[in-house]
């Protein structure tokens, strides 16, 4: 006598709007130091590309040389990738957007890449508004190379040698908003609600969206002394607004009382709805963004949330007057100019 053995059902994969589980939106295992911020970070970019239902193979990641340009390799191995030279990776993020306007581009620096040998390429990026999410891991110093001070580290803070900075630092924040950035945006990797709701809002923009992400170094800026430790980044927070975003295929709904929150609409419909802590902050004014940046630099705190937004600002590709049709899918007939206006063209520089 046989018996047949039932299997129960297998339980069913929870997936998002597209069908994507969330294992579709991982990478590589990290080999970055133990606690290391950055895979901190990397949770929550898997995290925000699977709620917002970003399809992986739509996205191009791009990033340059340090331990934060390695990040890209955990996270959306089902997308493309280019780890570009030193400092230059918004030159290649700018190709690729001319290319194929149809991506989605994240782009993964640090503050050395970016604030150092990358400055020049930084700013003309920002001026020109390539619409990509632009993220910095921002940890104060060169991992790579042992821990030196990088230009984003404190006017005064310690090196785990003992070596006090005496040069200002630089503020990736203060630069943006002053060169037109519309999307300008501070966390701290050990802050993993609001990092999720800003980077949704950030896919929800066009345009160049900022996101410069307080990033522990474990192995050498974690100690006392240090401006960009976890315990410090605890204690000086200041935190602008509570955080919450409602997608573009989600009903908005009003569920607090009149003048404790604001929203913020996006260019394709999603919202960020700020709730106000301990003052009515307008992310929308561009003076208040700054004068309290600079206040904060004065305090030694650092200011975390959505510090500047505008939505108005038409982002590059829309002033290049681009081809609806992505340039890289174009056939050779319609990119290759004709003899007889290359004749005319050639007639004009004589």
């Amino acid at each position: 006598m046989s018996t047949t053995t039932h299997q129960p059902p297998a339980a069913p994969k929870h997936v998002n709007r597209l069908g994507f589980t969330m294992a579709d939106y991982k990478g590589a295992e990290s080999t970055l130091c133990a606690g290391c911020g950055h895979d901190a970070i990397t949770a929550q970019i898997i995290k925000a590309f699977y709620e917002y239902g970003v399809e992986p193979q739509r996205v191009a990641k791009l990033s340059g040389i340090g331990c934060s340009s390695k990040t890209p390799a955990y996270f959306l191995s089902q997308s493309h990738g280019f780890n570009g030279v030193h400092g230059r990776m918004p030159s290649v993020a700018t190709g690729v957007m001319l290319a194929n306007k149809s991506l989605v581009s994240i782009g993964v620096s640090g503050d050395g890449d970016t604030a150092s040998i990358g400055m020049g390429q930084f700013v003309h990026l920002l001026r020109r508004n390539v619409p990509m999410i632009y993220i910095i891991e921002n940890n104060g110093v060169y991992g790579l190379t042992k821990g030196q001070f990088s230009a984003t580290a404190d006017l005064g803070s310690k090196a785990k040698s003992g070596v006090m900075n005496d040069l200002p630092a630089i503020d990736v924040c203060t630069i943006a908003i002053e060169l037109g950035c519309n999307f300008v945006a501070r966390s701290f990797a050990g802050d993993p609600k609001q990092m999720v709701a800003l980077l949704k809002a950030a896919l929800g923009h066009r345009g160049t969206a900022l996101f410069d992400v307080i990033s522990p170094c474990v192995t050498f800026n974690n100690h006392e002394g240090s401006t960009k430790s976890y315990k410090y980044a605890k204690d000086h927070e200041e935190l602008l607004h509570e955080i919450s975003f409602v997608p573009f295929f989600e009903q908005i709904t009003v569920d607090y009382a009149e003048g404790e929150t604001t929203d913020v609409g996006l260019h394709d419909g999603s919202h960020i709805r700020l709730r106000k802590t301990d003052k009515g902050y307008d992310p929308t004014n561009k003076g208040e963004a700054l004068d309290t940046l600079r206040k904060c630099q004065e305090s030694n705190e650092f200011l975390t949330g959505l510090i500047y937004i505008n939505e108005m600002k038409p982002d590059f590709l829309t002033l290049l007057n681009m081809a609806d049709q992505p340039l890289a899918t174009l056939p050779q007939e319609r990119v290759q100019p004709k003899e007889d206006d290359l004749r005319e063209i050639m007639a004009e520089l004589m």
